[in-house]
């Protein structure tokens, strides 16, 4: 099955200077999770939770996980 989105988590948040604790800080979302979301190891997150990433690492939702 074909990803119904362009995952950039890793991208960002590393350009961020970012680690996966302090993401994981920001968003109340546990390091393991965000783990798998960076490594497509679990891709159908939902709708909240993208949105909790997309604003601890400062961009818009789309820039994140649908460009």
């Amino acid at each position: 099955m074909q990803k119904m989105y362009n995952n950039k988590m890793r991208q960002i948040r590393e350009k961020n200077g970012m680690t996966l604790e302090e993401l994981s800080l920001k968003t109340g979302i546990s390091v393991g999770y965000l783990s798998h979301l960076e490594r497509g190891t679990r891709d159908n997150p939902t709708i909240c939770v993208m949105d909790k990433i997309a604003y601890a690492l400062g961009k818009s939702l789309s820039e994140v996980f649908f460009n």
